[in-house]
């Protein structure tokens, strides 16, 4: 598959609510990767399947609470981390903050509250990586990581990871990301997309064309052939293209 659902994991010791908050995910388009009661099973779950994003019960049974695995987590796996809180104690409170959370979600609360918070948190997590992103529209902002790309499709987030870009063509304000089984269309410039991207992967070939660098097939004269597809290579961006691909 070239782009997959968001993986969440759910630390939730009150297995109702876990299955709820399952259940919101998986409408939301998202990728429940377990429902986990306590967090020494929730680290040894990462074994098995590394999520994107943990929902964490901050009051959880056994030695470890909530607070200490989303310390963890976030510190020794990169994982962001979304509190899921009853009323709690300032004391408490305070101990959830020092361990910087992206966002806090109170029980009960609505699939809506759910996913605010986690496109939030997707929009925190490419922050993080880009402080200069550019005025996009709200809607279709696209958020971008070190080795992936957060678009909207439809009603839900998905990720598309840049290995599985083919190419990526200007159609006047907007610009579209091909892969090799679907396309994407972002309300936004081109260039305002290429000054995010990874340079080392992707390299400008035409006014209207990005090329994964890795996904090149063929070059002549004047196109880039990119999964079955001829593209067409300006003189300006030929030497640099060839440059570049000899040390790919």
């Amino acid at each position: 598959m070239t782009d997959s659902p968001i993986k969440i994991l759910v630390v939730e010791d009150e297995m109702i609510i876990g299955a709820k908050v399952s259940m919101f995910l998986t409408e939301l388009g998202y990728e429940v990767t377990g429902i986990i009661p306590r967090a020494e099973e929730a680290l040894m779950h990462l074994d098995e399947s590394k999520p994107d994003i943990a929902l964490l019960d901050i009051q959880l049974k056994g030695e470890m609470d909530g607070i200490a695995l989303a310390m963890l987590l976030q510190t020794n796996y990169q994982i962001p981390v979304i509190f899921l809180t009853a009323n709690s104690d300032d004391a408490t409170f305070s101990r959830a903050k020092e361990a910087k959370p992206y966002a806090f979600l109170t029980k009960p609360f609505k699939k809506l509250d759910l996913q605010r918070a986690l496109e939030l948190t997707i929009s925190l997590m490419a922050n993080q990586s880009h402080n200069d992103i550019a005025e996009q529209h709200a809607e279709e902002t696209p958020y971008i990581l070190s080795d992936r790309i957060f678009v909207r499709n439809k009603d839900k987030m998905v990720k598309i990871m840049f290995e599985a870009i083919l190419y990526i063509e200007a159609e006047r304000n907007y610009c579209r990301i091909v892969t090799s089984t679907k396309e994407y269309l972002l309300t936004m410039p081109m260039k305002s997309l290429e000054d995010q991207l990874p340079p080392t992967l992707f390299q400008r070939i035409h006014r209207s064309n990005i090329v994964n660098l890795a996904q090149i097939d063929a070059v002549d004269d004047s196109a880039v052939i990119v999964g079955q597809k001829a593209l067409p290579l300006s003189k300006s961006h030929r030497e640099d293209l060839l440059m570049r691909i000899r040390t790919v």
